[in-house]
């Protein structure tokens, strides 16, 4: 298994991510339901996101916590949906990237998980 070497890399991974995540029985509903998110227009930003906390370089600008502060007032976020978003995204890199990058991620998941957690209410 490679590493999480490019933008590309990044892209492939949220795409596998967001597939299970759309379908997940705990969390999918904030991303159908509540966010209505659609995949094809969020892919570029989040891909920017992931692309600044893995390669320091993208051109990510949008307020994340605020992004999620205003999901909450629509349906609270509990610590079992961190939990759940955690250890999904956890699951995808593993099963899809190993590496320094891939570890890395991880770290930069699980920090901005804690900080929501903390900080989203």
């Amino acid at each position: 298994m490679e590493d999480i070497n490019s933008r590309e890399d990044i892209e492939f991974l949220m795409r596998s991510f967001y597939k299970d995540a759309f379908q997940d029985p705990i969390i999918g509903e904030f991303f159908t339901k509540i966010a209505k998110l659609d995949l094809e227009q969020h892919l570029p930003q989040i891909t920017d996101f992931w692309e600044l906390q893995l390669f320091r370089k993208g051109g990510y600008k949008k307020n994340v916590l605020q992004i999620h502060k205003d999901l909450d007032s629509k349906k609270s976020f509990e610590k079992i949906h961190f939990e759940t978003w955690l250890s999904l995204f956890n699951k995808t890199v593993d099963q899809n990237f190993k590496g320094e990058k891939s570890n890395l991620i991880k770290t930069r998941a699980l920090s901005i998980a804690t900080v929501m957690q903390l900080k989203v209410k």
